[in-house]
């Protein structure tokens, strides 16, 4: 079995929960199940302040990124208030997810993590979603970029997963990890964590 590689990207702003569940799922398929994947986190800089203050030292920062050596991105949301989209909308970023996207590998993203992405052009007239309360501002916001908007927690077109909110990240890095695998895999490691 060759061995599967994922960035996990994180912006300035990023949600904690949303980034550790991609640690977590893909660290319980390789430890305690064997299975050969690694994880590289990866931001603009080398500390990266989270939506509520707390730092984090990632592997890489994005200069040092070079896409052929992963087989998918993962991207968690984060406030906009506290600097979130300076980050995301910043063209290398955006120029990355659509490297990822044209070699058709996976970008799996919670919340607003889908907002780049959409804004890359890699969502244009594909199916997503993104955060649904507040009356759904998010999500009519998301159709500004020309992304089919489905009203449900997960949402995969192709490559591309998009969910809606913080509860949803569990499942999220679980639909990647069946990507990655298989569905039976997925299922043994979500019953051994509890899910």
């Amino acid at each position: 079995m060759q061995n599967k590689k994922v960035l996990v990207f994180l912006a300035k702003a990023f949600e904690t929960m949303e980034f550790c569940v991609f640690i977590d799922v893909l660290g319980w398929a390789r430890v305690d199940y064997g299975h050969d994947l690694s994880v590289d986190t990866c931001g603009f800089t080398e500390k990266v302040i989270s939506t509520f203050n707390v730092p984090v030292i990632v592997d890489k920062t994005i200069d040092e990124i070079n896409v052929d050596e992963y087989d998918a991105i993962a991207i968690p949301g984060g406030f906009g208030e506290f600097g979130f989209y300076e980050e995301v909308y910043d063209e290398r970023f955006l120029k990355l997810i659509r490297e990822f996207n044209t070699q058709g590998k996976i970008i799996a993203t919670v919340c607003s993590g889908a907002f780049p992405v959409a804004k890359s052009g890699a969502l244009k007239d594909r199916k997503g979603t993104t955060y649904h309360l507040k009356d759904g501002y998010y999500q009519e916001k998301l159709k500004e970029f020309g992304v089919n908007v489905v009203n449900e927690p997960i949402v995969v077109d192709g490559n591309i997963i998009t969910s809606y909110c913080p509860e949803t990240a569990p499942r999220v890095a679980f639909e990647l990890l069946k990507m990655l695998t298989s569905e039976e895999d997925m299922l043994v490691i979500k019953k051994a964590m509890g899910f």
